[in-house]
């Protein structure tokens, strides 16, 4: 069987790398800009005993790749894996603010949005076996960017691709979290018809088994009786009385992690005024833009720790650790994070992630299809 390679971009701290890696796939180059995130990642690769990557890692911003001299690098790259036999994919979630209803909102024209389409631009350019896109929900549910990303679908089926895209709550992936991602995933055109293993319409879409590893129905999940606003009393015990699934909540994540002991516990930002006024916040009181307190028998709404958006830890007065962030990004209890990052960064990389059994999900699903593709290709 060959191998299925990757090159990762817009790489973050690498939680998608992590959960593609612990998926059988073999990342072989790693693209981040921002150094800090690079920092972090390779700490945390040393720190799992991950392999390094073949090409190691590249800290240019992903548009050069598109210029003349880089991009014959990372064609030569893809080239020397499909010389092996191997099937070569692409992955990234470009930095999404822009599209963001929380965030700026500027669009494909903001500093950020036009990494969206440098990353298509990439994927057309370099054509690589398969692709999965990941970025905010806004980009197709408000008018403002529904164009762009049509725009982006017809780029790429027209380039040779065809697709498959949705939008994804990592409750359905058993996260504690209320966080919409939109995925897309892509392969070229003649691996799927020459596969014979999924209908093609008109407009390049297949349907991509989505919902197999899926734990949940999120719209069911969010249905049912999940306890409401209760008063905030410092270190109160309250146990789990409720008739929802307790791997969806914060705190059975807490525990399963067991973040007091975890070495970013102590990442943790202070609130040197006003804490008289969070603890006026209920628990469970998640109405306003921030300074949201979770509830510790609910799952977390979105967990994305930029904006100013700020989630209250459920029965203590201050904010959430680093540690019990990664918790409700259902991270395994071995990641961590190096000491000398900012705390500021380990917020932001942590937020900016996607949400780790949700990737692992995806990425047994494609892993499985390619396979599928590649037995019916040798038949």
């Amino acid at each position: 069987m060959p191998k299925i390679v990757i090159f990762s971009f817009f790489s973050g701290v690498g939680i998608l790398d992590l959960a593609f890696e612990n998926s059988g796939y073999d990342i072989v180059f790693v693209n981040e800009y921002e150094t800090r995130f690079m920092e972090a990642y390779q700490y945390t690769r040393q720190q799992l005993n991950m392999k390094e990557p073949l090409y190691r890692y590249s800290t240019k911003s992903s548009m050069v790749y598109t210029k003349r001299k880089n991009k014959k690098k990372l064609l030569n790259m893809i080239q020397k894996e499909k010389d092996k036999g191997n099937m070569v994919g692409f992955i990234g979630g470009p930095p999404c603010p822009d599209f963001s209803i929380g965030g700026k909102n500027e669009g494909a024209s903001g500093k950020h949005g036009r990494l969206t389409k440098t990353y298509f631009d990439l994927i057309t350019r370099c054509q690589p076996d398969f692709f999965m896109f990941e970025n905010v929900k806004g980009l197709v549910r408000t008018e403002k960017h529904k164009k762009f990303y049509h725009e982006m679908k017809m780029k790429i089926t027209h380039s040779g691709y065809v697709i498959s895209d949705k939008v994804i709550n990592a409750l359905s992936h058993a996260v504690p979290q209320s966080r919409e991602r939109v995925i897309m995933i892509g392969f070229r055109e003649n691996l799927l018809r020459d596969a014979k293993i999924f209908d093609i319409d008109k407009y390049n879409h297949f349907t991509f088994p989505w919902k197999k590893h899926e734990a949940y129905d999120s719209n069911e999940i969010l249905k049912m009786d999940w306890p409401d606003v209760e008063e905030f009393v410092e270190n109160i015990d309250r146990d789990f009385i409720y008739n929802v699934p307790v791997e969806l909540t914060v705190e059975y994540w807490f525990r399963l992690n067991d973040v007091e002991h975890h070495p970013n516990q102590i990442d943790q930002f202070e609130v040197k005024k006003g804490i008289r006024k969070i603890s006026d916040i209920e628990e469970g009181d998640t109405r306003r833009k921030s300074f949201k307190r979770l509830h510790r028998w609910r799952y977390s709404p979105t967990a994305a720790y930029g904006n100013n958006e700020v989630h209250l830890h459920p029965y203590k007065a201050r904010r959430l650790s680093v540690a019990e962030a990664m918790a409700i990004q259902s991270l395994p209890a071995n990641f961590v994070l190096p000491e000398n990052i900012p705390l500021t960064y380990k917020f932001k990389m942590i937020g900016n992630g996607v949400p780790y059994l949700m990737a692992i999900d995806i990425a047994l699903t494609l892993h499985e299809v390619i396979e599928d593709i590649i037995k019916n290709l040798e038949v």
